[in-house]
């Protein structure tokens, strides 16, 4: 890329990350700016603030590339307001789990960043579509969405790993765990007790594989669906997946499809999208191809669950 191209969209979550991720962000920016780019910041008031900067960026013709500064989040709506457009978006992953980065080997440090601008190495982001509202990762359903709610009521700015400690333990005493009926691709595939999730991507927090096939460039959305009416069983399915045999236990249904349907008798039913609330059930999901291009590690693989953990701790 270079400077005469047009100017760089810096897109900033300014509650998104840890002081040494902003440090990172920081570093790039300078790194930018001492290659004679144009780099324009802006911070965000909220995720759909960042969508509207993305779809000012996306539509104006002196607008080179996005770079989005912020957690799965940020990125997952700066990703949507770009859909569709050939402006390239750049991670500047400064998150609790940057699951999307992680997702594509970025390791922590400026270098990398430095190293995939300069090698200008792109790939088409496929993007899910819940009634409505993208998700660039993964959508869950059941246990899983009513943790994540319990984290966004308490949350003020930037949360850690730990901040999920006693929303987990909470849900995991007082979660009733309803049937869930899915729907793929027009077919009935399960009407049960359970949690289900839908990944755009083939890892989850902490570097758990639930979506182990998923490709985010593949045109498709892997279902994973784990039979599970109690706590016993959830700490069994716990167990399985952090330990990679999950995918071979009769308690799991694993499939693909372009439009799935979640829906359940019980009221109030709510999902969870990358790691944010979603919209309640029932949920009618698709996927958009190629939605947008990201600039990305050439041959980059998934960040490990080990090298999460460690990080995660500090």
């Amino acid at each position: 890329m270079n400077p005469k191209d047009g100017y760089i969209s810096y897109i900033i979550n300014p509650k998104s990350g840890s002081n040494s991720r902003k440090i990172v962000s920081r570093e790039f920016k300078n790194y930018l700016v001492s290659k004679g780019f144009d780099v324009r910041c802006s911070v965000t008031k909220s995720l759909e603030h960042a969508r509207q900067l993305a779809n000012e960026a996306a539509v104006d013709f002196d607008c080179a590339m996005v770079a989005a500064v912020g957690g799965d989040g940020t990125i997952r709506e700066i990703a949507h307001g770009l859909e569709g457009s050939d402006k390239p978006l750049f991670m500047v992953p400064s998150g609790t789990e940057n699951l999307l980065a992680h997702e594509m080997g970025f390791d922590g440090g400026v270098k990398p960043l430095i190293e995939v601008f300069e090698k200008e190495y792109k790939r088409p982001l496929d993007l899910g579509c819940i009634n409505g509202q993208c998700f660039a990762c993964i959508a869950g359903f059941g246990f899983d969405a009513d943790v994540v709610k319990r984290v966004a009521a308490k949350r003020e700015g930037h949360i850690n790993h730990f901040a999920y400690f006693w929303p987990i333990w909470r849900t995991f005493w007082h979660y009733k765990f309803p049937v869930l009926k899915v729907e793929i691709d027009g077919e009935t595939v399960f009407e049960d007790r359970g949690l289900v999730f839908v990944g755009n991507i083939s890892h989850y927090a902490i570097g758990l594989e639930i979506a182990k096939n998923a490709d985010f460039s593949d045109g498709l959305l892997d279902v994973c669906i784990f039979k599970c009416a109690n706590r016993f069983s959830l700490i069994k399915i716990s167990l399985l997946t952090m330990f990679k045999q999950h995918l071979r236990s009769k308690q799991t249904t694993y499939l693909r499809g372009k439009n799935i349907k979640v829906s359940s008798p019980a009221a109030n039913m709510c999902s969870e999208i990358d790691g944010d609330p979603g919209p309640d059930l029932p949920a009618e999901i698709e996927i958009i191809p190629s939605a947008v291009n990201v600039m990305a590690i050439e041959g980059g693989k998934p960040v490990g669950l080990r090298t999460r953990i460690l990080r995660a701790i500090g």
